[in-house]
């Protein structure tokens, strides 16, 4: 769970710090940061780790 919350916190501030090129955040924006933010969070949320292999002997 934390690797998603980490994940949907840099995409959604990289989202912002693009969005604030003008230093003005429109409507459209804020969705592209929010899609950014959920898509993140989901993704990385299903996707299972990895099984750890066996340590080299």
């Amino acid at each position: 769970m934390a690797k998603a919350i980490v994940a949907a916190g840099s995409a959604g501030l990289g989202a912002l710090v693009t969005a604030m090129d003008d230093n003005v955040i429109v409507t459209g924006e804020w969705v592209t940061v929010g899609l950014f933010v959920l898509g993140a969070l989901g993704v990385t949320y299903v996707v299972p780790n990895a099984e750890r292999s066996d340590p080299r002997r």
